[in-house]
């Protein structure tokens, strides 16, 4: 039986996916196997011996200590792709809103409580006035699941759009409309967008991403969107091109004191994964990365653990190592099951900066003897057997 804490309010959609005959599932459940959960912080939170896998339902893992799940051999899951469409579509409304002046008009409507309103919006409705975002270039600054929905679903409604991204992913790259250029670095979309969107991961080479340096080459009257990450702005910066009118407006989903009451910026209240389709599509998508996991040893969609695949061994034993990423490590495993004389029928071994994961499938049981062997090694961080279902 395999157990699950789970913090926050996690979609019953991803929950169903855990079967009761195998999984207790709650926000009581002590000594989990893993956990689930979408915003609450779990800097400071001292896991557990047992849990072997975190799960968040979401793509942003800023919450989760990754280091410290490192060192202790937890995985560490994101949901990537399962809210793009949701954060596509407030960005193309951001654009809308930035353009138009829709927050602002629509404030100043319901300020008209007496006399010939009709005539008042007739008359006033003139300070309003914004272009339309056809024909105009969009600049799109990372090409992951949500880039590449927004670069295809501007492209669609007419715009140039500009993508940027070093590092973009094969399948990424397949998914990305052929009408959409490449920029050649991240200048060119500084220099020649309209509307410039950032979708990359917070980190310390992505922190001031735009900073006064960007803001000094960027197209006055420019529009910037940041649906990914509050610090990827310098926000001094911001503050400074705002008020000279280099930046025309900002729309953020992540604000605070100063942005808040600064007229040129829109400050959406973090809605960018705030639909019942998103939440669900998450939890969903991070039920089955656990359960895969405990199940099988499959690791996909980690930000710390390298990608393994790997079917299900009904009729097997499967042994699961994270280990540090030195030399030898595979013989000094291999020669501890030859010396219990069993034979290894499948290996997979793959590494991911200093951490190593190895999946090991053998055909007779593991013994406690032989398990401690392979737990004592030099620079295994975790051990685990899983066991035919």
């Amino acid at each position: 039986m395999f157990k699950v804490r789970t913090y926050n309010t996690i979609s019953t959609h991803g929950l169903d996916r855990f079967p009761t005959s195998d999984y207790v599932v709650g926000e009581n459940v002590v000594e989990p196997d893993a956990i689930l959960l979408r915003s609450r912080s779990l800097h400071g939170v001292t896991f557990p011996n047992a849990v072997l896998a975190i799960a968040r339902c979401g793509a942003g893992v800023n919450n989760i200590p990754i280091e410290e799940c490192s060192n202790q051999g937890i995985v560490v899951f994101n949901t990537p792709g399962a809210n793009a469409n949701s954060v596509k579509e407030l960005v193309i409304c951001g654009m809308l809103l930035a353009s138009r002046r829709i927050v602002d008009g629509i404030n100043w409507a319901r300020s008209l409580k007496e006399g010939d309103v009709a005539a008042e919006v007739e008359k006033g409705k003139k300070n309003f006035k914004g272009p339309e975002i056809m024909g105009k270039t969009l600049g799109v600054i990372g090409l992951g699941a949500i880039g590449v929905a927004v670069a295809n679903a501007a492209n669609a409604l007419g715009m140039r759009t500009l993508g940027y991204d070093p590092f973009i992913s094969v399948s990424s790259a397949w998914g990305l409309s052929r009408e959409v250029t490449r920029a050649t670095g991240l200048n060119e979309i500084i220099q020649s967008a309209d509307y410039i969107t950032l979708h990359v991961p917070l980190n310390d080479q992505t922190r001031d991403l735009i900073n006064a340096s960007h803001f000094a080459r960027m197209k006055t009257g420019a529009r910037l969107l940041n649906f990914a990450r509050g610090p990827l702005v310098n926000e001094e910066a911001l503050i400074q091109a705002l008020d000279k009118g280099t930046c025309a407006c900002y729309v953020t989903d992540f604000v605070d004191a100063q942005l808040v009451q600064h007229p040129k910026v829109i400050p959406v209240p973090h809605l960018g994964a705030s639909t019942s389709e998103a939440e669900d599509n998450c939890a969903v998508m991070a039920a089955e990365q656990i359960r895969n996991y405990l199940e099988h040893g499959t690791v996909k969609n980690s930000v710390n653990f390298p990608e393994v695949t790997l079917p299900p061994r009904p009729d097997g034993y499967r042994i699961q190592v994270v280990n540090r990423n030195e030399p030898r490590m595979i013989s000094q495993l291999a020669t501890v099951l030859a010396g219990a004389g069993l034979n290894i029928d499948n290996l997979v071994n793959k590494g991911r900066g200093a951490l190593a994961y190895n999946v090991i499938d053998i055909g007779s049981p593991v013994s406690c003897s032989v398990f401690d062997q392979l737990a004592a090694i030099d620079g295994v961080v975790r051990a685990r057997v899983i066991a035919p279902s």
